[in-house]
């Protein structure tokens, strides 16, 4: 490859990386503010953690629909409307008069948000295949996994000077950014000729024709059910660092923001040795590091450990997710080429689906324990190693 090449391919992986990391800031971002919004709506912390499982739904159903827009009318159209729509939600959101209308603000801002997701992954698809996929997959992930790593830290410093709105005006900035970006420096990536028809019942037949495939849904199940397992992480980790552990919003995001680190090396890990070792063994290495990190969560919870001990596992946790999230997005995309778009939002609504069902039980048993988070993480964990071994190992058309 050319330096010219190179430099075309590292240009468009930052970009698409950026829409990428949309979905991590929305989620992330506000994650420090949780324990004064619950003072300022006088409310619980249950109901605050309502307002993620609004933002993951909207993300979910709308990677389901904007994956076969994209797919209708191409990739650019519908993330320019989208971002327009992320910036309104994202004012409603910093201006709510109360936790009702914030969580219903939070579904309609991860539902604009869910464009920049499943589209620009469906780009990647639309421009390679194979190991190059993976490769420049890697990339992608390298700039949008920045989002864990940033997003709390710059909800933390957005807090030392303003409150919690202060973060939605912050992320209507970025989302004006982003708007700009698409309408200057995105082409199209799907002629008139590859897209497909404009039909309701076409595109349930799309759906219905990817979740007949039992290798595409065991890969899809496998990635999924692990990042439900981060959104658990995600929601619990305010109230268990803060709470339990006495943490300042400042560590928090310290702490929070350090897993970015560990996506980060577990995705590139799988992008680098690409074409020395296959995307079924990283993918396999990634599920049991996960549940090898998972037990010991859970015995650190249930013996309550010191915040070292809890922090490290979970650091090889999401490194985890890391892994299998890199090495099983190729595997399900290589033979779905005809309609990436469907099938990249299949891929990205099970696990937003799966992680709003999953977040609030996090705080099932109240704010002052992490035992909930290790059961969840280790049944995650256990579920996707289940999927991958029955729908893909022993699928007939891969020999075991």
């Amino acid at each position: 490859m050319t330096n010219k090449n190179k430099q075309h391919v590292y240009r468009l992986a930052l970009l698409l990386g950026l829409f990428s990391t949309l979905g991590p800031f929305t989620i992330d971002m506000y994650l420090p503010a949780f324990p004064e919004i619950v003072k300022q709506f006088d409310t619980t912390a249950s109901l605050v953690q309502l307002s993620l499982t609004a933002c993951l739904l909207g993300l979910g159903i709308g990677q389901l629909i904007m994956g076969s827009l994209s797919d209708v009318y191409g990739r650019r159209n519908p993330l320019l409307i989208s971002m327009a729509v992320y910036v309104a939600a994202s004012l409603a959101c910093a201006f709510s008069p109360n936790i009702g209308l914030l969580i219903a603000f939070r579904f309609v801002q991860g539902f604009a948000a869910s464009a920049g997701i499943v589209i620009s992954r469906a780009i990647a698809r639309d421009m390679y295949s194979g190991h190059e996929l993976t490769k420049f997959f890697s990339l992608l992930l390298l700039v949008g996994n920045l989002g864990p790593l940033v997003a709390p830290v710059s909800g933390s410093g957005i807090l030392s000077f303003t409150t919690w709105t202060g973060v939605f005006i912050a992320l209507a900035l970025l989302g004006v950014y982003l708007l700009t970006m698409t309408k200057w420096g995105l082409q199209e990536t799907l002629p008139l000729d590859r897209r497909r028809p404009s039909n309701f019942m076409q595109q349930l037949r799309n759906y219905g024709s990817l979740l007949r495939d039992r290798q595409f849904v065991g890969y899809m199940l496998a990635q999924g059910i692990m990042i439900a397992g981060v959104f658990a992480y995600v929601s619990g980790t305010p109230f268990i660092y803060q709470n339990i552990y006495g943490a300042s919003p400042t560590v928090f995001a310290v702490l929070f923001g350090s897993n970015g680190i560990s996506l980060i090396i577990g995705s590139q890990l799988v992008g680098r040795m690409a074409h020395r070792v296959s995307e079924h063994t990283f993918l396999l290495f990634g599920l049991s590091l996960a549940c090898l990190a998972s037990v010991t969560v859970l015995v650190v919870a249930i013996v309550h450990g010191p915040l070292f001990a809890l922090v490290i596992p979970l650091f090889f946790f999401v490194a985890a997710i890391g892994i299998t999230s890199t090495a099983a997005f190729p595997l399900a995309m290589e033979s779905q080429g005809h309609m990436a778009g469907s099938a990249a939002a299949l891929l990205g609504v099970i696990p937003f689906l799966l992680g709003a069902v999953v977040s609030p039980l996090v705080g099932i048993a109240g704010e002052d324990t992490a035992v909930p988070l290790g059961v969840i993480i280790l049944l995650t964990s256990a579920a996707a190693m289940l999927a991958y071994f029955f729908l893909v190992r022993r699928s007939p058309s891969r020999a075991v």
